[in-house]
């Protein structure tokens, strides 16, 4: 559904609180901090090398990965955004080590927070559509102080999650666990208004999102779905498929829950005791979460990504998401298969 009279995400998450009793005042503040410091990122994305903020940092993540001037920078922005609000009690960032625990000078909320600031951060200086997201879950235990504990919960708790593609339009994709909304920035009036609510990605596609250039390291299940697809009408398919490869998560991810498709991050060979590539918590649980609530599915090749429980904060994933019927299909290629 596309919308003429313009609502603003705060109006939008009012009416939700409201009306549906979907939301408590204090998610819905959260969120909109969040969504205001998504602008914040957008302006200095859109500066690019006239704000100074191109090329790497002389440092690395967690994870080993070197880091760009704008990762820190919008890691940055999230925090200071987020930690005074009295929304939060802490939160978790693909660019920290542990998480950042909401100072004792301010009031500690009932929800965390997790996030990948800049998701696609190799396509930076590129000029190549980049993006936040988001994740939002309920702290458990009020009687005691918040630990990484809290944050390992399996992505069905979320309360909410979300990304922001910082792209030709800068726009904002929410789910609060009854749908998807998309929201574009009015760069004139500094506003989220409401363009599509209901989203739903179709069941069937034509179009795959991986990276080729990994194929000799991929499972045999992973190979067989790739290797039908590029046998087009003459392969079992019985259809052309085309393939598209942002290299950007959240743009990849866009795109295909605007006209379908399939997005495969999978586990390959070359590292053969780390079950992926993703992050489950920054990355995989949010988009799964989104997904599944467009109509589409969300596995590791192997179970429902929402259904994992975590056993750490940086634990990494395999994820095929997207439209519905090629999920089920790469899922039951490695089912065959085990």
């Amino acid at each position: 559904m596309t919308y003429r009279k313009r609502i603003s995400l705060t109006q939008y998450l009012v009416e939700q609180q409201r009306e549906h009793g979907r939301i408590p005042a204090e998610l819905r503040l959260l969120i909109e901090v969040v969504a205001r410091a998504c602008k914040r990122i957008a302006i200095a994305v859109n500066k690019g090398a006239l704000g100074d903020v191109l090329g790497s940092a002389e440092s690395e993540n967690i994870q080993g990965e070197v880091q760009k001037k704008l990762d820190i920078i919008s890691n940055e922005v999230l925090i200071e955004a987020n930690e005074w609000g009295g929304h939060l009690a802490a939160m978790a960032s693909e660019e920290m080590d542990s998480i950042h625990v909401v100072p004792n000078r301010y009031p500690q909320g009932e929800y965390l927070l997790v996030y990948d600031p800049l998701d696609g951060s190799s396509n930076i200086d590129v000029n190549v559509s980049i993006g936040t997201i988001f994740s939002v879950l309920r702290k458990v235990g009020h009687a005691r102080g918040v630990s990484e504990e809290d944050f390992l919960q399996p992505g069905k708790h979320q309360a909410a999650a979300g990304y922001c593609v910082y792209g030709p339009q800068t726009t904002l994709v929410l789910t609060l666990g009854n749908g998807v909304a998309m929201f574009t920035l009015d760069r004139e009036t500094g506003s989220w208004v409401l363009t599509q609510a209901g989203v739903q990605m179709p069941e069937d596609t034509r179009e795959f999102a991986i990276n080729m250039s990994n194929m000799r390291h991929w499972a045999p299940p992973v190979t067989r779905y790739i290797d039908e697809c590029l046998a087009g009408k003459a392969g079992p398919r019985g259809k052309d498929f085309n393939m598209r490869w942002v290299a950007s998560m959240v743009a990849d991810v866009h795109r295909i829950l605007t006209r379908g498709g399939v997005f495969l991050y999978p586990w390959d060979q070359r590292e053969p005791a780390k079950p992926g590539k993703l992050r489950l918590l920054y990355e995989a649980n949010p988009m799964a979460f989104i997904v599944e609530q467009a109509g589409g599915l969300a596995t590791n090749g192997r179970e429902r990504i929402l259904d994992i429980v975590p056993t750490s904060l940086h634990e990494r994933v395999s994820v095929v998401l997207g439209s519905r019927n090629e999920v089920q299909r790469v899922t039951d290629y490695h089912a065959e298969a085990a």
